[in-house]
């Protein structure tokens, strides 16, 4: 089941493996960072599962959409794995990755593909990988509507994810997201928002919506985080360039 193909980095390591996804009726293709000296050291790792798995690493068919993770991740020197999850493609990444149906677009099975995460590739992960296996030190991450299911992730599994990374949240797709907050009692997990002012009209005013609802939720406001970056669009190279200082927040 476990075909690992070392890529090439700097200090840590790079490798891919082949998971079945009964959830989803297909396989998906892994992408794992272990950190520098992952062999070597008794520690056991924080664990960050990053969406869009194509694009989180230097092996992407383009290039622009690269976040180049593994680099920025070697010059933090992290102590940390990442786990890079392959998306539906084209006909399936928005449907995988929205926890609710749009009009136009579709959409809706989120809840299918977090099953796979949570009962079948975080029990993979935390038995093949040394991992620290608790909510703290286990965080979701993605942009755009994998912004939107990291969100709604931390709020539909509050006792397996503990962190979110909400990169340009697709929270236009549906008004359902909003009116979940009204189901939440309490919020303890740690969220880090980052948009760009350029992305949809929309954008900038969504997050600041969505900070309204979560701030009558939580104990203690330091535990949100929200970034608006100048002339940010929505693109890869915005949440490359941003990855690192969400990165060091979540893992303080």
């Amino acid at each position: 089941m476990k075909t690992a193909v070392p890529q090439n980095t700097t200090l840590g390591t790079v490798t891919e493996f082949t998971l079945t996804a009964p959830q989803l009726g297909r396989d998906k293709n892994i992408w794992v960072y272990l950190p520098y000296n992952y062999e070597d050291s008794p520690q056991r790792y924080p664990v960050i599962y990053m969406h869009d798995g194509q694009h989180v690493f230097d092996h992407t068919e383009s290039a622009k959409r690269e976040w180049h993770v593994e680099d920025k991740l070697n010059d933090l020197h992290s102590q940390a794995i990442i786990i890079g999850i392959e998306h539906g493609g084209t006909n399936r990444r928005i449907d995988e990755m929205t926890p609710y149906k749009n009009e136009k677009y579709g959409g809706g099975h989120a809840d299918d593909y977090l099953d796979f995460i949570v009962t079948t590739l975080k029990p993979y992960v935390d038995e093949h990988y040394k991992t620290l296996p608790d909510k703290e030190s286990t965080t979701i991450f993605g942009s755009s509507v994998g912004g939107l299911i990291s969100f709604y992730a931390l709020m539909k599994f509050p006792d397996v994810f503990g962190n979110a990374g909400v990169f340009s949240p697709s929270f236009w797709f549906s008004h359902e997201i909003f009116d979940l907050m009204e189901t939440i009692d309490h919020i303890d997990g740690r969220i880090y928002f980052m948009a760009g002012d350029r992305e949809s009209m929309g954008m900038v005013p969504d997050i600041e919506h969505m900070e309204e609802l979560i701030y009558q939720k939580v104990k203690d406001k330091s535990r949100i985080h929200k970034k608006i970056v100048h002339n940010g669009k929505h693109n890869e190279n915005l949440w490359s360039k941003e990855f690192a200082d969400a990165y060091s927040w979540l893992m303080d």
